[in-house]
């Protein structure tokens, strides 16, 4: 699957959008998405950032989509952490009014920085390793680029009508670990026409797509293949959510930033809200730090 030991996954509270890190145990780091809720959530997240990342050799951002909430801030991630690697799919997305962060957005997507992703695609420290380091794991289910449902929401997103569901599919996974979906913010009613072209592995988290919403639920039988031990559902407005009855779930409402860290073995997960708890988890007697809150642990599938 493509590493070994421990990592760290972090989703950040960042109200209504996306953003997320993971240190890879290998020489490797990646961002997924940028958005902050104010100046000092900005600043905490890029110093973070900045700190996780400055060991590793290798950095990457990969951006789902070029809606605000997943860009927010991009073009002073760029100036303030910086983006050596960006992943994207390639795309003409444009805006009536564009805001810096989706200027800087298309300044990269067109850049020599820039690499295009789509099902089953291979690069060196991705997910392929040689003698100077390992693979970071990541692998894309989706977009499969010469189809005809994602061709039309490619041309929607040049005419500046709709981003969502030019998202791609990807997973993360430790071997013998913990493996991880996201799926940006594909929205239901799209998912549905493309389900039959996606092969669902089991995973063991599912970050819900847009941001963890009834437009971007995922229907019972993709969730039956894909079998995750935990479905974290964003923050949407509360009235937005699908709680995804019958599956274990931490709703980032109310748990603030999410850390999971991935060993073999086990996976414990930490919130910043200190009255957050669950049942589902096992008690492995882990330590609360000043920052973050042990909720439990779980065993990965593989």
């Amino acid at each position: 699957r493509g590493e070994v030991n421990m990592s760290i996954v972090k989703s950040f509270s960042v109200g209504e959008g996306d953003m997320f890190c993971i240190k890879h145990n290998v020489d490797s780091f990646t961002t997924i998405d940028c958005c902050y809720s104010d100046d000092d959530n900005r600043n905490a997240i890029f110093n973070e950032i900045k700190n996780l990342s400055n060991s590793k050799g290798i950095s990457r951002f990969i951006s789902t989509h070029p809606d605000e909430d997943h860009i927010k801030g991009i073009n002073e991630f760029y100036t303030e952490v910086d983006i050596t690697n960006f992943y994207c799919v390639e795309n003409e997305a444009t805006k009536e009014d564009e805001t810096d962060s989706f200027k800087q957005y298309c300044e990269l997507r067109d850049s020599s920085k820039a690499y295009y992703v789509e099902k089953g695609c291979r690069r060196r420290w991705l997910n392929e390793e040689d003698e100077e380091r390992g693979g970071a794991g990541i692998n894309f289910l989706w977009p499969i680029t010469s189809d005809d449902d994602y061709k039309d929401e490619l041309v929607k997103a040049k005419e500046g009508t709709s981003y969502n569901n030019i998202s791609p599919i990807f997973t993360y996974s430790v071997e013998d670990g913990v493996k991880i979906m996201w799926m940006g913010d594909i929205e239901h009613v799209f998912l549905e026409k493309i389900k039959e072209k996606i092969e669902w592995d089991e995973i063991d988290i599912l970050f819900a797509p847009h941001h963890g919403r009834e437009s971007g639920k995922v229907s019972s039988d993709v969730l039956k293949q894909l079998n995750p031990q935990i479905i974290v559902v964003g923050e949407a407005p509360s009235e937005n959510l699908n709680y995804y009855s019958g599956y274990n779930t931490i709703t980032q409402n109310l748990a603030g930033d999410i850390t999971f860290d991935c060993g073999n073995d086990k996976v414990d997960v930490y919130v910043s809200n200190f009255n957050y708890n669950v049942s589902f988890l096992s008690d492995d007697e882990k330590s609360d730090t000043d920052i973050k809150h042990y909720i439990g642990s779980f065993t990965p599938k593989a």
